[in-house]
């Protein structure tokens, strides 16, 4: 597989983007509902976990990181399992986080029409949510068709908009916190530990948006991987420190539907709930913009690779953006969005992306073996050792799942067996074809 980017996509994304997306892919609407799950599950216990999930997530990320320092083509986790286990691995890849990130953006469809359903009754339920929800996928989407630059300029505009009403939160906060009763905290069991975890997680999954957009990014085996650490772990400090101010409000937060608004109006009065109500739709709508950015270049690769029709593969001439891909993924987000609720998809796409994280850590010992390293490459301390103990970490976490998650999984791989199949039959006969 080659390393070298398609010379039809702009390479428009600066480290600034990098960390941006990665950001937006990560912070948008698990951390505004996960504070009360984590409290209800873990009391004050709870901002150690988010902890255990930070060192997590940054073992994950620093193992994809160093994946990322080898290429610099549009694909990400595609590209790494496609160059070390075949065509057929890194299909199924690409499909499984393709499923991901139409389930969270269907999600966040859903989520930001249900918060807004309290000003507008009629949001609630029938036809005006439907056209809610369609109409708001439909937005994002017409964002990222008409050019990366666009999509990013909105990505950057609402990153500051959704992250103020936190830092304000949390500056707020940290004078109440009760650091007592956290440093006495019960630790919870292995069992009900990686449960909570497996829960928790989808609030911080979502980094490798900007390892998908390598191929529009400029000196993508530099920026992406130093982009991507310094913005998990900036993040996993944001989030605890929440989870922190949160449990020192009392436990009876866990029974919230809107734990960091009823927060910021303990703490801020109704100016607070209102901030940190407009940090909910600039997050949700932040993410979905990253997902409708990043997802058709799954397709795009794919396509590329000749493992999806040429149709997916084809670019604007004026805007170089993959114009079909991306049309296609609002399109099936919207069908999503309308046939499942928020907890069955965050469920999904949190299970779906951890397999996909242990399949990129797993190709990392192959990569590292049949290319060459270059000077300055992005490098781990340690050398296998954190790839090691973020993959048996990450087996450990898929192995506390539900069967409804291994069954949907079961039955992606399943589909994406018969599609691989039958393109690699429409191949075969084009060749054919053009023999004769």
């Amino acid at each position: 597989m080659s390393a070298a980017s398609d010379p039809r996509l702009r390479q428009e994304i600066g480290r600034i983007g990098v960390a941006t997306i990665a950001m937006n892919g990560v912070v948008g609407s698990g951390i505004f509902a996960l504070p009360a799950v984590a409290i209800a599950h873990a009391g004050y216990f709870s901002p150690w976990v988010f902890i255990l999930c930070g060192i997590l997530i940054l073992l994950i990320a620093l193992s994809l990181a160093r994946a990322a320092s080898f290429f610099d083509t549009t694909g990400g986790p595609i590209v790494y399992t496609t160059h070390a286990f075949g065509r057929f691995i890194g299909f199924q890849t690409g499909l499984l986080i393709y499923v991901s990130r139409v389930a969270a953006i269907a999600a966040s469809a859903n989520l930001i029409v249900s918060y807004a359903a309290p000003f507008w009754s009629p949001l609630s339920s029938g036809a005006p949510r439907a056209i809610a929800v369609g109409g708001y996928i439909a937005l994002a989407t017409v964002l990222n068709a008409v050019g990366v630059r666009a999509g990013m300029t909105a990505v950057y505009l609402i990153s500051i908009l959704k992250l103020a009403p936190l830092l304000l939160l949390i500056m707020v906060g940290v004078p109440n916190i009760e650091w007592n009763l956290v440093a006495g905290a019960k630790v919870l069991e292995p069992t009900p530990l990686g449960r909570t975890m497996l829960v928790l997680l989808y609030a911080f999954i979502g980094f490798e948006f900007s390892l998908i957009n390598a191929g529009e990014t400029r000196d993508a085996r530099s920026s992406i991987p130093k982009a991507l650490v310094m913005t998990v772990v900036s993040i996993a400090f944001c989030y605890t420190a929440i989870q922190l101010v949160a449990v020192s409000s009392g436990l009876a937060l866990a029974g919230s539907e809107a734990p960091l608004i009823d927060l910021a109006r303990q703490l801020m009065g109704s100016f607070g709930a209102l901030a940190l109500g407009l940090g909910v739709v600039f997050s949700i709508s932040g993410g979905t913009l990253t997902s409708l950015l990043t997802a058709p270049r799954l397709t795009f690769a794919l396509s590329r690779d000749g493992t999806l029709p040429a149709w997916f593969g084809v670019i604007d001439a004026r805007t170089s953006v993959p114009v079909n891909s991306v049309v296609f993924c609002g399109a099936i987000s919207v069908v999503t969005a309308l046939g499942q609720h928020f907890i069955w998809l965050v469920t999904l796409s949190t299970f779906v992306r951890l397999l996909t994280y242990a399949l990129c850590i797993a190709s990392l010992p192959f990569i590292e073996r049949t290319i060459p390293e270059q000077v300055g490459q992005f490098a781990l301390p340690g050398g296998s050792t954190i790839p090691a103990i973020a993959f048996v970490a990450t087996l450990w976490l898929l192995s506390g799942s539900t069967f409804d998650n291994i069954v949907v999984a079961v039955s992606v791989v399943g589909l994406g067996s018969f599609v691989y199949a039958a393109s690699k039959r429409m191949s075969g006969r084009r060749r054919t074809e053009l023999d004769q």
